[in-house]
């Protein structure tokens, strides 16, 4: 099998990509250039779009004695990641860019291009099993519950998964940087990014103000009655409790929360933390890893991408997902992706559209 393994400067996908070599394929690196001007990213290891990732990208592949690229995706990166980000926090909701990235770069851009070349598969360095199954292949939690992300991968459809190959899905964090040493790999020891990679600084309130402007507005309470003053509302999310700024303290003394964003009064809305709890998640636009679900559905639901799946029932048609969680939860904001599982089967996943109590 012809593989194209994404390579972006970190362990996990170089020993993917030397798990690949193994297994008889025939493998092909490439690391994506996301921005026109890398020195912007951050430099070091927390991101994964540095100069510096490059390097290590192309230093592995030279181990693994395999051809290796670098491929310019830095407008279409641009469009629809940085910029839907963006417009995301405008409207008031919160996104995963990462989720993005999957969906419109790293399965969709280099997937279309891959299979363009006459390649079979894209490798990742993802921690998610596939499975065959009866409908086709199935996209499973690993092995490592601490590093599994089948939640950023539940925006992939099954001709995506079809075309995916993640080596890493049976393996332990602690057994790959082993390995990654034994095969004399420098990156070994290179630390896990964890940061948003095209905010340089890590300053996600600045990069917005840069790109959006400050715009002041009121911090209320539910009564309405003003408690605060913000310098823009994208500055917040759902569940916020740091750097609120209050001038006037809860009658109650207890900490107050952000209960709701809204963009067009320009106001956020603060209050106890109970008030955060929900049983509804209204979702839109679904994406199905297997088999199209319709009509009432049981499962389990996870809505953030580190959080515990929740036991839930749905009902779904076809651009919608009302979920109903058998116990209430606290924190969800729209612009999030709700995934659903069938046990360790990823099902599919909806944009988190809406809340109710």
């Amino acid at each position: 099998m012809k593989v194209l393994a994404a390579m972006s400067g970190g362990v996990d996908s170089a020993v993917a990509a030397a798990r690949a070599v193994d297994a008889g394929h025939e493998v092909t690196g490439v690391h994506l250039a996301l921005s026109k001007n890398p020195q912007s990213y951050r430099t070091g290891a927390r991101g994964c779009c540095s100069k510096e990732d490059a390097h290590d990208a192309r230093r592995a592949a030279d181990v693994l004695g395999i051809p290796f690229y670098v491929w310019d995706l830095s407008d279409r990166f641009a469009a629809d990641v940085v910029d839907d980000f963006v417009a995301e926090y405008a409207a008031g909701r919160t996104p995963n860019p990462c989720l993005r990235c999957n969906e419109k770069i790293k399965f969709a851009a280099v997937l279309d291009r891959g299979v363009a070349l006459g390649f079979d598969a894209v490798c990742t360095g993802h921690y998610a099993s596939l499975v065959d199954g009866a409908a086709g292949v199935e996209l499973h939690r690993a092995a490592d519950p601490d590093k599994d992300q089948s939640y950023v991968l539940g925006v992939l459809d099954a001709d995506q998964l079809a075309r995916s190959y993640f080596p890493l899905g049976d393996a332990l964090k602690s057994d790959v940087r082993a390995e990654a040493a034994r095969r004399g790999l420098m990156v070994a020891d290179k630390p896990d990014s964890h940061d948003i990679c095209f905010i340089a600084d890590g300053d996600t309130a600045g990069f917005l103000d840069r790109r959006l402007g400050s715009r002041p507005g009121a911090v209320v309470d539910q009564s309405g009655a003003t408690v605060g003053q913000h310098e823009g509302s994208h500055h917040f999310t759902i569940g916020q409790r740091r750097g609120l700024r209050l001038g006037v303290p809860a009658a109650d003394g207890q900490p107050r929360y952000v209960l709701d964003i809204s963009p067009v009064s320009n106001t956020v809305t603060v209050g106890p933390h109970e008030a955060l709890t929900v049983r509804r998640i209204d979702g839109r636009t679904p994406r199905w890893a297997g088999p199209v679900v319709q009509g009432p559905w049981r499962g389990s639901v996870q809505v953030r991408a580190h959080g515990a799946a929740l036991a839930a029932s749905a009902l779904i048609d076809a651009d919608r997902v009302e979920v109903l969680l058998d116990e209430p939860a606290a924190g969800i904001a729209p612009g999030q992706a709700a995934v659903l599982y069938d046990g360790t089967r990823v099902v599919g996943s909806a944009t988190i559209a809406a809340t109710q109590p």
